[in-house]
């Protein structure tokens, strides 16, 4: 087999799924093997992602959070009427008592203050959802 033979013989095999191939001829062996930087063509398998220290430090940034929670049951209102604009968004800035939301239970509208001066970090739940009795509405970063 000469130069031209495995030349052809390479070409016939670079755009198929054939990864590997043994000849004999006349008493000659060739094995061609297709590769890709050091890996086989089928890719190699894929590692689940090893959990990064960005999710530690979210966890631990979570801890100095303060949560507020729904003390009954109803509906979230981010606003007193569907005209008005929210009580607050993330970043807004809260005094203790501020009112942040309302949560509608039987036709009462109760309002949900802050326990705590901060700031407005996380939303949890979207306008007009149901609420459950301690469900997070809120998490706030205290000022120090």
């Amino acid at each position: 087999m000469d130069h031209e033979d495995v030349r052809k013989l390479i070409d016939l095999i670079k755009d198929t799924d054939i990864t590997e191939i043994l000849i004999e001829k006349d008493g000659a062996k060739i094995k061609i093997k297709r590769e890709r930087f050091g890996y086989p063509v089928e890719p190699p398998p894929i590692k689940p992602p090893v959990p990064e220290k960005k999710e530690e430090e979210k966890e631990e940034k979570k801890k100095d959070l303060v949560t507020i929670t729904s003390p009954i049951v109803g509906i979230f209102h981010r606003s007193p009427s569907p005209e008005a604009p929210p009580y607050v968004e993330v970043g807004s800035v809260v005094k203790k008592g501020q009112v942040l939301c309302i949560v509608e239970a039987m036709k009462l509208m109760n309002e949900i203050e802050s326990d705590t001066d901060g700031v407005v970090v996380e939303i949890l739940v979207e306008n007009g959802q149901p609420v459950e009795y301690g469900q997070p509405l809120f998490l706030i970063e205290p000022t120090k």
